[in-house]
């Protein structure tokens, strides 16, 4: 800014709070006007001033972080998303706790050495008494969604800055943290706000759920699709039907403005049913949404009725117990379908999509790598429609030989064929009849097969082989594919008319390396593969190195390398060495193949400095500063070992 500019920036401040006699007051908003006047009157403030950033040391950080590591693991799927949908503007998205500490930061690279200097990085101070008039700040003290932009700020260094902020709140109304989208003041965009707005919320309602994960939550909307959604209410249920706890769409949609006026009341004193009817052996609230009634108005709402989970689930980065089976390929447990995200909008929308069909005779088609989870999705479609009691038959269409698949899915009757078993075999679609039929790797199911098939969808009868009588079947159909069936259809090796009787509704499910809601992925299933009965704890490094990775083999990989860290630790926390060979080479920066010539080219000495430089930095969490303060050099000095000795680090600081 210039020296000009800035006088003018002081002038227009000093008009709005009073100190600049007769002259005209500039047009602010309410909101920055009482800003303004808190930076002068009660913080003592200078406009004209350049005071250095104040930034928490890292152990102050992390006391900092702790009380709020669960909400932190929550919001960071929700920061990514945030991210991706501004990316390419310039924006840095910023979580902060009430006071305005930053706590976790994703920042744009065209932005992120800007955003250094201004001080937008975690440890970082955005309080108003720190910064002055700033999104963050202000949001803070305001407590709503607040937009900050260009010389809005009261600090002339921050004046060439937008800041989106909104608040989180939690049940009790008291403010948690600020969400924030920063970047700089020309390339404001007018939707920033709401968008902000938006992921704030979505991150309130899901620390609500988290919060009360041990009790009944009647989460619910007057319109069923808008559950699941940042525009559902929830309310938190004792067992006998007692309002412990409201979110805010809750307070809103029923009428009420503070959570004291709701908790402690009896849920049938706010809508026309009571807990035993929502989760009764015939209401079964909690599979389907069910119409409710508002007692005062009788208005109509939708509800659905989460249980509780009973265990408690740990709180990340430490796996103690399994709290669900939902990420892992073949499981023996169904789970439920809000099981199987952790904030990744591609899931969630698959969620969505897949309960809006599922008690309608649509078939499900599932796409996506080999890996990623199909077979458990499939479960928990199942387990949502028909609950653990009806059959799920799964058949996976690659693993039979082709001469068997034919007796394997249609059964036979005795003595059909040389071989057979003399009391013939109902086959799996008879076995699926009345539940779920899951047709796995339907792309290899050979051509002379796919006619029968599409004759017993469309008949709804199957005829064994050797037999003359049809049999009624009655089977909800979901199918998965690694493949490009439409690439299949054109080249002629699957039908068009399958095809497209397969194709009710198709859902990807994304590779792990594009999952946005990666980190609590990992931990989750950390926390299935320990079990009961073992504690484990990543290092950062470790848990850096997992997100970083591509994961070829997807979530069936990721479980694997899991499996055999928690074998190779020497304690409770996995380190980056603990990791298959093939993974923790990633933490070098080198290939296998470029991983031997580097050993080949250092020396003894040179690969033992590496070794003891390598275990510093993960000893210090890959904190540079830290790590040179141990080893009692500079940091210039560790970066230039470093390049040396061909460490490259997996995140920038």
């Amino acid at each position: 800014m210039q020296r000009q500019e800035i006088l003018e920036h002081v002038r227009q401040i000093n008009a709005v709070v009073g100190l600049g006699g007769a002259m005209e007051t500039a047009e602010v908003v309410p909101a920055i006007a009482r800003s303004w006047n808190r930076c002068v009157h009660d913080f003592g403030l200078d406009p004209a001033r350049d005071e250095p950033v104040v930034v928490l040391d890292n152990r102050a950080l992390k006391d900092r972080r702790e009380p709020l590591e669960r909400l932190c693991a929550i919001a960071q799927g929700e920061m990514a998303t945030l991210y991706q949908q501004l990316a390419g503007s310039g924006f840095s998205v910023l979580l902060t706790d009430h006071e305005g500490v930053v706590l976790d930061f994703l920042g744009d690279p065209s932005f992120t050495e800007t955003a250094a200097e201004c001080g937008m990085r975690a440890g970082a101070v955005w309080s108003e008494r720190h910064q002055g008039t700033n999104g963050m700040g202000t949001c803070a003290i305001e407590q709503r969604p607040i937009l900050v932009h260009h010389n809005e700020h009261f600090l002339s260094r921050n004046v060439g800055l937008t800041c989106s902020a909104a608040p989180i709140f939690d049940h009790e109304g008291g403010l948690l943290a600020v969400l924030d989208a920063s970047s700089f003041s020309h390339m404001a965009q007018q939707h920033t706000l709401v968008l902000v707005n938006m992921s704030a919320q979505m991150i309130e309602n899901r620390a609500f759920l988290c919060r009360f994960s041990d009790h009944y939550a009647l989460r619910f909307h007057s319109r069923p699709e808008f559950i699941g959604t940042l525009w559902e209410g929830a309310l938190a249920l004792d067992e006998d039907g007692t309002i412990v706890a409201a979110n805010r769409s809750a307070l809103f949609q029923l009428g009420y403005k503070r959570p004291v006026e709701i908790v402690g009341r009896q849920l049938n004193e706010l809508f026309n049913t009571g807990m035993a009817a929502l989760i009764g052996q015939k209401a079964q609230g909690w599979l389907n949404p069910v119409p409710l009634y508002e007692a005062r108005q009788g208005n109509r709402f939708f509800g659905l009725m989460r249980l509780p989970e009973r265990k408690s689930a740990p709180a990340a980065p430490i796996a103690r117990r399994a709290s669900s089976p939902a990420t892992l390929t073949n499981s023996p447990k169904m789970v439920g379908l809000d099981e199987l995200q952790f904030g990744d909008r591609t899931m969630e929308y698959n969620v969505h999509c897949a309960r809006r069909v599922m008690d309608r005779d649509i078939p499900i088609l599932l796409s996506g790598e080999t890996g990623t989870g199909k077979e458990v999705f499939a479960q928990a479609i199942h387990f949502a429609q028909s609950g653990a009691e009806r059959p799920f038959v799964a058949v996976n269409c690659a693993s039979i030989p082709e001469t068997l698949i034919e007796s394997e899915l249609f059964g036979y009757k005795s003595g059909a064929f040389t071989g057979a078993s003399r009391e013939g075999r109902r086959g799996k679609i008879l076995q699926a009849s009345g539940g779920t039929l899951f047709l796995d790797e339907i792309g290899d199911m050979p051509v002379m097969l796919q006619a029968r098939l599409l004759r017993v969808l469309e008949e709804r009868e199957v005829v064994p082989l050797g037999g003359e009588t049809p049999f009624k079947v009655d089977i909800k159909l979901i199918s998965a594919t690694h493949c490009d069936l439409k690439e299949m259809v054109a080249e002629g090796r699957f039908r068009e008319d399958l095809y497209y009787r397969l194709q009710g509704i198709t859902l990807t499910l994304p590779p792990l390396r594009e999952r946005q809601d990666k980190r609590a992925l990992i931990h989750n299933i950390l926390a299935l593969e320990c079990g009961q009965k073992e504690d484990a704890v990543l290092s950062e490094g470790a848990l850096r190195l997992l997100e970083n990775y591509a994961w070829p083999g997807n979530i069936r990989q990721l479980r694997n390398a899991l499996r055999t860290a928690l074998a190779m630790r020497e304690g409770q926390e996995i380190t980056i060495y603990d990791l298959p060979e093939e993974i923790s080479r990633v933490a070098l920066g080198a290939t296998p193949v470029e991983s031997d010539k580097m050993g080949q080219s250092l020396s003894s000495l040179e690969m033992a400095e590496r070794d003891a430089i390598l275990q510093n930095l993960e000893k210090c969490r890959w904190n540079v500063t830290l790590a040179a303060r141990q080893l009692n050099i500079s940091r210039n000095t560790l970066y230039r070992k470093m390049k040396s000795l061909d460490i490259s680090l997996n995140k920038e600081e």
